[in-house]
């Protein structure tokens, strides 16, 4: 019985360290992708990225622009389209426009995230085609995804290649 009391009395601090710690948010995309990027830069994000989970066969390439920190040209190729905050994803199209790191760390964003702006085509309103994705880095990997289930891996995401 006494060594009952003792296990469990060991157990209350760990248990209050992970209550007051741990999100399941952030150990899902830790998890499967590495830690939610608070700031990135453009020398972080360039390249191209593949789809993986959902966004199989999607890619995305950022380039960087020329003194405009965290920002650059964006070319989409099988972008979806269509109402994001339904459960099916939409035809899909061929793209470009840009894009900027709206950078975390502050109450009002904690984690950084990627905006894009497509202009061509020219068939989108606010709202037709995810237009935000959440940076992960980790193990040496860059990943964009799409935050839509925190208690679970991204089934929409990105690798940088």
């Amino acid at each position: 019985m006494v060594r009952v009391r003792l296990l469990a009395a060991a157990a209350i601090p760990v248990l209050l360290t992970c209550l007051a710690g741990c999100s399941s948010a952030t150990t899902a995309v830790e998890g499967c992708m590495g830690k939610q990027a608070v700031g990135a830069t453009s020398g972080q994000l360039v390249g191209t990225y593949q789809g993986e989970g959902d966004a199989k066969g999607v890619t995305l390439t950022l380039t960087a622009s020329q003194g405009k920190p965290a920002s650059g040209t964006v070319t989409a190729h099988g972008w979806p389209t269509g109402d994001w905050y339904r459960d099916e994803l939409g035809e899909a199209f061929d793209g470009s426009g840009t894009w900027a790191v709206v950078q975390g760390g502050t109450p009002a964003t904690e984690f950084a995230r990627l905006s894009l702006s497509f202009t061509a085509p020219r068939r989108f309103l606010d709202g037709d085609t995810l237009d935000s994705l959440s940076i992960a880095e980790g193990d040496g990997r860059t990943y964009l995804y799409a935050d839509d289930d925190p208690d679970a891996c991204p089934a929409f995401r990105l690798r940088l290649q």
